[in-house]
């Protein structure tokens, strides 16, 4: 079972080198890890309380969209309860036997991570439920009319689970969640303190103006901030002196189709699909999905949450709609109908 607990499954685009860098940036402690501030209060509020109660923290339940800080978190949590963190996710635990043998593995106070936790089969998930409730597992003995289920106590432990699909849990297992947080996109600000620590610890000299030209193009997603700072060092090593500069920090942005909002070209070609295509809606994503020969997944849980974040999208019963705001931006003209709906 080791196999399945030595990693967490990151999104599918991302390559073994940039989680070794991703792992190395990642926050030691909670100076470190910027941004969600409410988040971090009630979290360490939770610790403190159980600490002094000398019990395990409640499970909890971290959602929202991918790269914002849910695997941060749940080490930090783990450093600040002093105890070990076991890390898998949902695809892994196929069986409920792989779950039992996890489970019997951990010690008192052990927090269990499952990322994508969405994604438990139900077999696997029913088996949780007692787990998580009275800290037992019941195992099933034979087949047939002989059979006969043994319960096995376990030691108190926590489950953090992650998740980007918060709608496709249960309400039996998000019920069983004592601690339920979201993350939110972060502000510039916070970027802006993120990659100017990363900067450090890559020995990267880099100056304010390029930390913000980074910044605003991130998304709000300290993951794709890292993945941009790492990819403009990779360009001033070949094309500049090693320093970033903003001038150099724009080129290779460029370089990458990461224009000034942040919008890439799967975005671009997403906004111009609806505008050029179908009139700028109201369309469904199914017709999109195909227009641009995309996987409807991806469009709702990678294209779409950004553009809906920042006003270029708008979703209505009769599909999806591109927004005023996203004509200007890609220097579009806007329909008669439209404008006169503006005038109005």
């Amino acid at each position: 079972m080791a196999d399945k607990t030595k990693n967490i499954k990151k999104d599918e685009q991302e390559t073994p080198e940039e989680e070794v860098l991703f792992t190395s940036l990642r926050a030691s402690d909670w100076k470190e890890f910027y941004g969600q501030k409410k988040l971090k209060e009630s979290l360490r509020i939770a610790i403190s309380a159980a600490k002094k109660r000398n019990e395990s923290i409640e499970h909890i339940l971290l959602y929202g969209p991918p790269g914002l800080g849910k695997t941060t978190l749940s080490h930090l949590i783990a450093k600040e309860m002093g105890v070990n963190i076991r890390i898998t996710s949902g695809p892994a635990i196929e069986r409920a036997g792989d779950l039992a043998s996890i489970l019997t593995n951990l010690e008192k106070g052990d927090i269990l991570f499952i990322d994508e936790i969405h994604r438990l089969n139900k077999v696997v998930e029913e088996t949780l439920y007692p787990a998580m409730e009275d800290y037992a597992l019941d195992i099933i003995l034979g087949k047939g009319p002989s059979a006969r289920t043994l319960r096995m106590d376990l030691p108190q432990f926590t489950i953090i689970g992650a998740t980007t699909r918060i709608g496709l849990l249960s309400a039996p297992l998000r019920d069983r969640f004592g601690v339920i947080h979201r993350l939110s996109f972060y502000e510039p600000k916070d970027l802006e303190e993120i990659i100017e620590k990363a900067a450090l610890k890559l020995k990267v000299p880099v100056d304010k103006e390029s930390i913000l030209e980074i910044a605003k193009r991130a998304r709000g997603t300290p993951r794709i901030a890292l993945k941009l700072l790492k990819r403009a060092r990779d360009y001033v090593q070949v094309k500049g002196e090693g320093k970033l500069t903003k001038g150099l920090i724009k080129e290779a942005l460029d370089m990458l189709e990461v224009d000034e909002v942040g919008l890439d070209s799967s975005d671009v070609r997403y906004l111009k699909s609806i505008i050029e295509k179908h009139g700028g809606g109201p369309v469904g994503v199914e017709t999109i999905a195909s227009t641009i020969s995309e996987d409807i997944g991806t469009i709702e849980e990678v294209i779409e949450p950004y553009l809906l974040q920042i006003g270029f999208l708008k979703k209505t019963t009769r599909g999806r709609v591109a927004t005023p705001a996203a004509y200007k931006h890609l220097g579009m003209a806007l329909p008669k109908e439209n404008k006169q709906e503006k005038l109005l």
